[in-house]
Order: structure tokens, then sequence, then C-alpha cells
């Protein structure tokens, strides 16, 4: 169009791109993945499980679940903490009637009794986070692929899996089509996605922390 371009409105700056575009926060990303479930898994429940990409996911994972319960039962703690040391180190009535109160006294007793308080409570709120996080992830499962299973050794996961689906009454074996007792020949049947977390561990009893500790 000929001629001048018409004045900008006075409220301009309202149209500008950081005031008109608004910006949206970047999705987290998937703790677990689909992957396909295995002969060995329920089918009733479907095709697909859900898995941690590996086992570094993994232990970031639990570490991190542990992290935020042990820091929310804290801050639920302090505010207990709070209020018991108020009651304990609050003079009595009398001295209260007589103007006697010392104040710096007795924040040096709240402190002393938050600090017992809180000592306390970090050790009760983290083995509390533990009992929540532990059984989950050792359930949980974590995701191989192919002949790489990176977390178990091939040997046992080949007795794990045999034992779990070729079991009969007595105890045997059973290997049906025809297969040797050889890791390539089970390999081309069945195709091994996933493992538990109680997997990597090396018995029941050992705790998933010190497994985390010999990996690190």
């Amino acid at each position: 169009m000929d001629g001048p371009l018409p004045p900008l409105p006075p409220d301009s700056d309202d149209f500008s791109a950081a005031t008109t575009i608004v910006p949206f926060p970047l999705p987290l990303p998937l703790l677990r993945g689909p992957i396909r479930a295995t002969t060995s898994d329920d089918p009733s429940c479907g095709p697909y499980l859900l898995a941690f990409k590996n086992v570094n996911s993994w232990a970031v994972a639990y570490n991190s679940c542990k992290a935020q319960i042990t820091s929310q039962c804290e801050s639920g703690a302090r505010i207990g903490c709070s209020i018991s040391a108020s009651n304990k180190c609050k003079p009595p009535w009398w001295k209260l009637l007589l103007g006697q109160q010392d104040l710096s006294e007795r924040a040096k007793c709240e402190e002393i009794e938050m600090n017992v308080c809180c000592a306390a409570a970090r050790q009760r709120c983290a083995e509390f986070a533990k009992q929540k996080c532990v059984p989950a992830f050792k359930n949980a499962r974590i995701q191989v692929s192919g002949s790489d299973l990176g977390v178990l050794e091939q040997k046992e996961a080949f007795t794990l899996i045999s034992m779990a689906c070729f079991m009969n009454r007595r105890g045997k074996e059973i290997w049906p089509f025809g297969l040797n007792k050889s890791w390539d020949e089970f390999r081309s049947k069945f195709s091994v996605t996933n493992v538990r977390g109680c997997q990597l561990l090396s018995s029941a009893d050992e705790d998933i922390e010190d497994y985390l500790t010999k990996i690190s």
C-alpha cells in the first residue's frame, strides 16, 4: 500500500514477542519406556512392559526417589521439632508472672532441642524413604537387548529363565523344539528384553545401596 505507515498504537509493547509468546516448560523425560514382553512374562499384562533404559537410569531414579521422600519427611519433621522445642523450653508460668523471662536463654535452649530432634528425625526419615523405595525398585524392570545383557552374565540369565519357564513337576528341565543347552540356541527361540531389579542383587538379602556402591 502506498503512503506512510499508520503510527503504532501507544501500547505497542503489548504486542512484542516477549509479551505475546507464552513459554511452556519442557516436558520431563520418561523414567521408563515401553518394551516388548517376553514369553516368560504374564500374558495378561499385555504385549508391552515399562522398563528403565539401563542400570544407570534405574540407579539414578532410586537415589532420586529416596532423596525426595527424605526431604519431604524432614520438612514435616522440622515443623514438629519446632513445636516440641518451644514447649520444652517454655519458662514456668510463675516466671512469666514475675517478668523474669530470659529470651536469650530460651533461644539457646530451643536451638539445642531443635538440633537433637532434627538429627533423630533425619535418621528415621532416611529409613522411611528406604522402606518406600526398595520394594518398588527391586520389582522394577530394566531393559536389556539381544545378547548384550549388560546387567547379567549370559549364563546366569540362561539358568534363571530356563528354571522359570521349563521346569516340570519333578524339577527337571524340559527343552521343547529340540533345543540343546546352549545360549545361542535358546536365544534363537526366545527374546530376553528385561530383568527385574532384584535379579541384579547377589542374594535376596543384599541391599540395593550395597549393590550401587559396588558398581559405582
